[in-house]
């Protein structure tokens, strides 16, 4: 699988990732988990995303159980995650209302504390989940410049900012990625300057929800309904599944996403890995871009 460099001086990421947001729900042994890696290793997917919420607080504590038996692996993966949520959980009891905080200490200590829960002595990426209506770039790019010095994080991101929201924390500290949803179900990023902003910064979006959520295949709307017809009949012509379809539509931006899977089964990522290796012409990504859109190009 090809590999890019996620900006000019960040790291290289495979163009799909292996997303654990449902880690904890897979009921998986430890030795399950290493070899779900193993497999997505095979596939050429190298980099894993996380955060310090998923799981209820559990995803990367599970994840480093895996990596545990498993230390050979660490050095050959990428490892993402995010903060800035904080939970009302069972985990956090000082947590009394879901809120943002993106505050210095935050930050740091929820990086820190994503270390420990892998066991892991450096994050490749950290992302900022949510944009913080609170959020004073200065001490965050101060956060960012503390972890980076003392070797805890290589690299910084934002997850879910607006092109204006990204400007403001980039010039305080460089950021190599913006992870935001796209899919045929959800084109926002397409036109509201997102992946226009992604181009121009030579810095490689990072794509969640790229299947809607399952929506794809099971939303009876009349736009889902469109979107599905139009992906089984591109599926037909390339001779490849309606979600490796739905994928290879979003890996064709020239902003050149990374996309990351949702699913612990491996049929299904495999699907995911298969869509870097095919292409559309424009008139089939045209023809997903109309059936989602609902009309033609002017």
């Amino acid at each position: 699988m090809q590999r890019i460099n996620i900006s000019l001086g960040g790291s290289q990421f495979s163009r799909i990732a292996l997303g654990l947001w449902r880690l904890a729900d897979w009921n998986m042994t430890p030795q399950q988990r290493v070899t779900l890696i193993e497999q997505a290793l095979e596939l050429g997917i190298t980099t894993t995303d996380h955060a310090d919420i998923y799981g209820n607080y559990q995803c990367e504590r599970l994840f480093g159980e895996a990596l545990a038996i498993a230390p050979h692996l660490r050095n050959k993966i990428e490892i993402v995650s995010k903060c800035g949520i904080k939970l009302v959980s069972d985990q956090r009891p000082a947590h009394h209302m879901q809120h943002y905080d993106t505050s210095r200490t935050h930050i740091i200590s929820s990086a820190e504390n994503s270390l420990r829960q892998m066991q892991i002595d450096t994050l490749d990426l950290l992302l900022i989940h949510r944009p913080d209506p609170l959020m004073h770039a200065d001490e965050m790019a101060e956060a960012f410049h503390y972890l980076q010095k003392s070797g805890k994080v290589r690299h910084f991101g934002v997850s879910n900012f607006t092109p204006p929201q990204f400007e403001l924390l980039a010039s305080r500290f460089p950021l190599v990625t913006n992870q935001v949803e796209l899919s045929l179900m959800h084109l926002p990023p397409l036109h509201d300057g997102t992946l226009d902003q992604c181009q121009r910064l030579g810095i490689a979006p990072m794509i969640w929800s790229a299947l809607a959520g399952g929506r794809l295949f099971a939303d009876e709307s009349e736009r889902g309904i469109r979107v599905r017809q139009a992906l089984h009949s591109v599926a037909e012509q390339l001779h490849v599944s309606p979600s490796t379809v739905a994928i290879a539509w979003i890996l064709q931006h020239p902003s050149k996403p990374v996309v990351l899977t949702g699913s612990g089964r491996i049929a299904a990522i495999k699907e995911a890995a298969q869509a870097t290796s095919i292409h559309l012409t424009r008139e089939q990504w045209f023809t997903l871009w109309c059936a989602s859109a609902g009309k033609g190009v002017d």
